[in-house]
């Protein structure tokens, strides 16, 4: 009877974390992810989950709520443009104060100091109201009266202030830029901030070169994009979002040039605000909210839109976001009027705790969290990132290097490799010249030997062996690469051609593409780490060399080209040498090399690849006997002939998927008819 109520206990307990997990899982409508390394976007551990809904400050609904901030003390404060006032609540949504009532008209931003007083952009009233902690009216902000300002119009939309009272102003329709206000003497128009440039397409280039000035006009002028939100952070410095700028969040200093640029580009990014680690909070309009670090590292990106079942956690229409004392997020949604409340998850938690150690300097006391954020997720980035930097600062360079290459770092992997680099010379420098010095002693010894005879009964072993025909065309190499025409000569006219060398080169040179773009040095690498397609590889390499072989010799044929296939197919391998040659060498230094080197291999394969396009030019002129306009023109019509060709096998292919997918749903249609 025991056994059995323990039985009973064990299963009651197992229905109870299944039913809780499946109930942790339904309360996230959405799912989390990340940047990795190569840019590529991943899904990762819930990094906020919804915690409540604020639908009514007191026992007041909002109408059109537009702008939202915390303070430090815990209040809240909303811009109702419908209402035409702000609100004044604790976290919870009970009502403390209404400001502005009979004064504002729609208020559209608001911007609240540490002491309280309250900055309202008032769009309908073409005014900035300032207010009291109390909600009295302070002063009022107008249309500046400058002639810099323009004749626009002044409706205001967002706001921000900095600690010496500086109000920067965003106005609807307003391109120039930032409305930057002091407060003195009643209000100075101090200039423009932050002004975005104008994008200018290629189209817009064409036209403004052909077109009369009667034409330009008429055109729509093209402006830059006015920002849509903006914020401030401790340091005075101001964040920007435009969401049809290249650039969508900017990180302003005082003299308005971006301190960050961010990979990840929505377009309809619409608020902005920082967090308690300087962390960076983006929203979109139809709910997605960005995480970023201070240098504008994607951490995460969760929310989405509500798809009309009204699930807590989507949103309709975001207007606005910002983030009180214990990391809870706070969403304004506009459709559904109301403030969605996001609380941090454990992992999230974690990595704020490591994110606040690293950025005050604290970077070994950061390495324990970003193992508890590490044990849940190995592979989040940022969390290898900052655990390689920290390891990097306690001079633990092998460390270091490990965890900047799982975290695709480069910088941080080429500045621990200079370390561990310098250190390996200091250790093996002696042994290195010793070594150098022993190789050049048996050298000439060697060659010594040689003259005397020592060596007779070798020479000629390796001479038969030499002296074989294959050998002899594959040794050839290095003569055509130094005397190309020559060596087109020797191809066309003494035999210094077969397939069989030909093709040894071809694959030569195609195992050493494949082992560049695998094993060129973590710095170079520009594939994903343990992701091979060696078949596609192989396959486009002898594809691209046929494919222009044969297309170049057709193209010879018809302009009374002299050479034949074969000798053509010879000389195009044999016009491979530099690379066959001196590619090995150029892998080699790409695995020893820092960041500050890289242009050493990037200047060796733009020699070797010029010289082997040189090399094919002489190639198809001297086999051909042609002049070098006809050579210019024949590789031009080869070129052409190849864009042919793709584009007639780009047709077959989507000719043959129709049919495949034709042929697949009328085999369904008649599996599902004789099952009627």
């Amino acid at each position: 009877m025991k056994l059995f109520k323990r039985a009973l206990a064990i299963i009651g307990i197992c229905i109870c974390v299944f039913t809780a997990s499946i109930k942790s899982f339904g309360e996230v409508p959405y799912k989390t992810y990340t940047v990795d390394g190569y840019g590529y976007i991943s899904e990762t551990q819930t990094a906020y989950t919804p915690y409540s809904s604020i639908t009514k400050i007191g026992d007041k609904s909002l109408v059109m709520p537009m702008d939202i901030k915390i303070t430090d003390d815990g209040k809240m404060y909303i811009a109702d443009a419908g209402a035409g006032v702000v609100y004044v609540s604790d976290l919870k949504g009970n009502l403390s104060n209404v400001i502005g009532e009979g004064i504002l008209k729609e208020p559209t931003g608001i911007y609240v100091s540490e002491d309280h007083v309250v900055y309202v952009a008032d769009k309908g009233g073409n005014k900035v109201d300032v207010f009291d902690s109390e909600g009295n009216l302070i002063n009022s902000y107008g249309k500046p009266d400058h002639p810099l300002y323009g004749s626009g119009d002044f409706r205001p939309m967002k706001i921000t202030v900095n600690p010496g009272g500086d109000m920067y102003i965003i106005c609807e329709g307003n391109g120039n830029g930032i409305v930057q206000i002091s407060p003195n003497e009643g209000g100075v128009f101090l200039g423009y901030f932050g002004t975005n440039y104008a994008q200018i397409s290629f189209l817009r280039m064409i036209q403004e070169m052909v077109f009369t000035d009667e034409q330009l006009a008429k055109m729509v002028k093209n402006l830059p994009a006015t920002p849509v939100n903006l914020c401030i952070d401790n340091q005075g410095l101001i964040y920007t979002i435009t969401p049809s700028d290249n650039i969508v969040l900017k990180k302003l200093n005082i003299a308005g040039n971006n301190l960050i640029e961010t990979g990840v580009k929505e377009g309809k990014e619409i608020a902005v605000a920082i967090g308690n680690y300087d962390n960076i909070l983006v929203a979109s309009s139809d709910g997605y909210i960005y995480e970023y670090t201070s240098e504008g590292e994607l951490l995460f990106i969760f929310g989405g839109r509500d798809d009309g079942r009204f699930r807590i956690g989507l949103s309709k229409k975001v207007e606005a976001i910002d983030v009180d004392a214990n990391d809870n997020i706070y969403i304004l949604d506009s459709d559904s009027k109301q403030i969605q409340v996001f609380e941090t998850t454990e992992f999230t938690d974690y990595l704020h705790e490591a994110l606040n150690l690293y950025v005050n300097g604290r970077y070994t006391e950061s390495k324990e969290p970003l193992e508890k954020v590490l044990d849940m997720n190995s592979l989040f980035d940022y969390a290898n990132k900052a655990m390689g930097r920290a390891y990097q600062q306690e001079e633990n360079y092998d460390q270091a290097l490990k965890y900047a290459k799982l975290s695709q770092n480069f910088e941080g992997y080429s500045d621990a490799f200079w370390e561990v680099r310098n250190e390996w010379l200091k250790e093996n420098i002696v042994s290195c010249i010793g070594i150098v010095i022993a190789v050049v002693i048996i050298w000439k010894l060697l060659k010594l030997g040689k003259r005397k005879g020592m060596f007779h009964f070798f020479d000629s072993k390796v001479s038969k062996i030499t002296n074989k025909k294959l050998i002899i065309q594959i040794r050839y190499l290095s003569t055509f690469m130094k005397h190309p025409i020559d060596g087109c000569y020797a191809v066309r006219w003494e035999g210094k051609c077969s397939y069989l060398c030909a093709n040894i080169i071809l694959s030569t040179f195609t195992i050493l593409t494949i082992i560049n773009k695998y094993y060129c040095g973590f710095l170079l690498k520009t594939v994903r780490e343990g992701r091979y397609d060696l078949v596609s590889d192989i396959g486009k390499v002898f594809i691209v060399f046929f494919v222009l072989t044969i297309c170049c010799y057709l193209m010879c044929t018809i302009n009374d080209g002299e050479g034949t296939f074969k000798q053509l197919y010879c000389g195009f391998a044999y016009s491979l040498a530099p690379l066959v040659i001196f590619l090995p060498f150029i892998i080699l230094l790409g695995n020893v090399i820092t960041y500050n080197e890289v242009f050493l291999v990037s200047l060796s394969n733009t020699f070797v690849t010029v010289w082997m396009l040189i090399l094919i030019f002489i190639a198809i002129k001297e086999i051909n006997n042609y002049s070098v306009k006809e050579t210019i023109k024949i590789i031009f019509l080869t070129l052409f002939t190849v864009l042919i060709l793709a584009l007639l096998a780009f047709i077959l292919y989507v000719l043959c998927r129709q049919v495949v997918e034709f042929v697949t749903a009328l085999y369904r249609e008649v599996v599902y008819r004789i099952g009627q």
